[in-house]
This record gives C-alpha cells, structure tokens and sequence, in this order.
C-alpha cells in the first residue's frame, strides 16, 4: 500500500525551523524521511533541533539566516544547495509579534514586525522559488500565518495585519507558480504556547481565548505536524494549492 505521506527523497528547508512551532514542523518533515535544512537567527538553537533530529534517526543539518536580512537568506540557500543540490519543500515559519495599542504604534514597530512576517517571507519565497523553478523542481511551499488573520484580535494589530497579508501572498503565489508544479499552502494555527504568545497572554486574555475555543486548550507544537506533513507530500495534496488550513481547536468558526 502506498504510503502518502512519505517524503524519502526529498529536502525541505525551514526556515524559523528553530522556532518552537516550526522546530516541531521540521521534526515532523524529518520524521517521514525528508533531508531538512533548519535556517534561523539563533544557530544555537538550530543546532538543537538538527541533533534531536539526528538522534531520531533523521537527516539535518543547520543554517544561519535572518530573513529581514535578505543577503543572509542568499549566502543559506547557496549552502544549502552546496549540502543537498536543491530543495521541493519550503517552510516558512517566522515570526515577530507585538502587544502594542494601535494608537502607541509607531513605524519602527511596524516596519521591524512588517520585515519579518511579511516582506521576509515574500522575499524569501521569490529566492528559493526562484531556483526551484531553475531547476524544474516541482514541490510544495507552506506558509505559517495565524488566526488573528481572519478573526481580528486586539493587541496584535501590526500581527494580524501581516498575517493577513501572508494570507494573500499564499493565494497569489498558488496561481503564479502552478504551471511550474509548485503548490502554495498557508496553515492558519490557532493558540499554541510559543514564547511570543506567552508574552502578550494575560489570565483574562487567556480565559476569553478558551471562550472561544471549542476544544478547550491551547494546541500542542507537535499538533500541527500533522497539517505540514500533507502539505508537504505531493501524494496526499498534489492537487490543493491556494488553501489556508485551519489547525485552531475549533476558533475559527466562533466570534471573539
């Protein structure tokens, strides 16, 4: 029986592949066979997710890159291109929050949010893109937005507006790049205790946030696994681009 979600054969580059959420969605990609390239700012905790990796029994190895830094994106996908030849899977997972007031926001902020979440990305995409197409390498990229995307949450509107952005960018690119058979997916997570979350979840915050939360409880990192490993397998979603997967115990479909 053909498995569908084995991914022998194949890398995938996560970039915030050091993070705690895409560390867990790297892992997942490693757990079905694929070579994974973890590319972050903090090479020390790159290195902590390519060893448990390895210890696993998978293939890893740990890049340095800051994605408001374009030229660091550059100099990590020539390396990692040198390591495996190429790549079919991109994870793009990182991300930069604030719980300051609309009316306190300045441009810094918004700039310095804005550079991570949404032009990063975008131009992290077009430079690994780019050199799939070169390639003729079809595959699958995953953009990691959020539900304050959809649903708008107060104290996270320079967030949110990035994320909605991400949004966007994820259905543009899926029609873009389908006549080179590369898919364009975003996973929209609901709650998770990431470290930026933590940050801005007060007690009340938290109990309105279960409110709304049919499940009842935060997600665990290792529940989006799950959502990456089918995105990122050509066999289980070779025919869904443009999509935004939902992974958020229910939220979406309540008003908060």
């Amino acid at each position: 029986m053909t498995n569908l979600f084995d991914l022998k054969g194949k890398t995938a580059v996560a970039i915030g592949g050091n993070s705690v959420l895409g560390g867990s969605m790297a892992k997942g990609l490693a757990a079905q066979g694929a070579k994974v390239a973890i590319v972050g700012r903090n090479m020390e905790k790159a290195e902590e997710v390519t060893k448990e990796i390895e210890a696993n029994g998978g293939t890893a190895k740990s890049f340095v890159a800051d994605v408001s830094d374009l030229k660091t994106v550059e100099k990590a996908a020539k390396e990692i291109e040198a390591w495996t030849g190429g790549w079919d899977i991109v994870l793009n997972a990182p991300g930069k929050n604030s719980s300051t007031p609309f009316l306190d926001l300045d441009t810094d902020e918004w700039d310095d949010i804005m550079d991570v979440n949404l032009r990063g990305l975008v131009f992290t995409t077009q430079i690994f893109a780019k050199r799939m197409i070169e390639q003729e390498r079809k595959g699958s990229i995953i953009n990691i937005s959020s539900v304050s995307s959809t649903t708008p949450l107060s104290k996270v509107f320079t967030y949110s507006a990035s994320k909605a952005g991400v949004n966007n960018v994820t259905q543009f690119l899926a029609r873009e790049f389908a006549p080179h058979g590369i898919r364009v997916n975003a996973i929209i997570p609901g709650f998770f205790p990431a470290e930026q979350n933590r940050k801005i979840l007060s007690e009340d915050r938290i109990a309105s946030i279960m409110g709304h939360t049919p499940m009842d409880r935060f997600g665990e990192p290792e529940e989006l696994q799950g959502a990456a490993i089918y995105l990122a397998s050509d066999k289980a979603s070779g025919f869904v681009t443009g999509s935004l997967l939902r992974v958020d115990g229910g939220f979406g479909n309540m008003t908060i």
